[in-house]
Parts: C-alpha cells; structure tokens; sequence
C-alpha cells in the first residue's frame, strides 16, 4: 500500500532468488490505458532488471479488470509459465460496479493461484480517482507494476 511514507516502487532484497530462468505472463488490462500502460512498463522494466530475458516476459491484453481471472487462468494453466502477474485500475464510480468488479477480480485472481500453485499476482489498482491512480503508476507514490513484479519474484524464492 502506497503512502506518503512509502513509495510501492521501494522494496528490500530480502527474499529474491534467480529469476534469470522463469517465465512470466504480465496480463493487462486495456480499460484505463493510460493508467495500465504504465503499470505494465513499471512490471516489465522490474523483471528485466532482475535479470528476467526479456524472451520470458509473455504479455496478454485483456478488455477490462474483471476479464483478468480468466485469462491468468489460461496462462497459469501453462507449465512453461512460472508466474502470472494481473494488471489493471478500477477507479470507483457513481455506483456499485465498482464494488462488485474489484470483489471479483480479487477473488477471481486468488483463486486461480490456489488452484494452480504457482503465484497469480494482483497488481490492480482500486483508487477512488483517476489521479490516485496515476500516483500509484508511476506517480509520487512509485509504480503498483513495479511491485507485482517483486511480489512474483519473491513468491518464486519461497
């Protein structure tokens, strides 16, 4: 969680193992692309400096939030892939789409991950507003990307 005390770019090399081997699937999410993209940038620049080739970083795009269980179900589902990383912002509305997408999304994405025992990370965002979410991707409060993709190189040293 991002506050002013702490940047989602800050992480400690506690924990990280050789990743120069595995392959990643990163899944983005194409609603609110402006916000996505940057999170997708924050996730692959991450792997790449953690000596990820560049050849092991599969990307999937998907229409929206809620389409990401699915598709980091068939990408879990692959045994070359040893990790799933989900991207995507779901700024809250006027109404309760926004609680019903986020509480799927959430569930969704976990239980892919118990399901296929390999880490199914969820790097999405659910600011109240479209500038909280540009903080968190990238912005004064680092790079929600950034830190999925520390999460799944951590949960493959585990």
């Amino acid at each position: 969680m991002a506050t002013s005390l702490k940047s989602l770019s800050d992480h400690s090399s506690k924990n990280m193992s050789d990743v120069s081997q595995k392959t990643f699937a990163i899944i983005v999410s194409e609603w609110n692309e402006d916000v996505t993209e940057s999170l997708y940038s924050g996730a692959f620049q991450t792997l790449l400096d953690h000596g990820v080739p560049q050849e092991h970083i599969v990307r999937k795009n998907v229409p929206g939030s809620f389409e990401l269980s699915l598709a980091a179900q068939w990408m879990a589902q692959d045994e070359q892939i040893d990790a799933v990383i989900c991207l995507g912002c779901v700024i809250q509305g006027e109404t309760k789409h926004f609680d019903f997408i986020c509480d799927a999304v959430a569930h969704g994405i976990t239980n892919v991950s118990l399901k296929y025992n390999k880490p199914v990370i969820f790097g999405v965002l659910t600011p109240n507003t479209q500038q909280q979410a540009l903080d968190r991707a990238g912005g004064k409060h680092g790079n929600k990307g950034d830190e999925a993709a520390i999460t799944a190189i951590k949960m493959l040293g585990f």
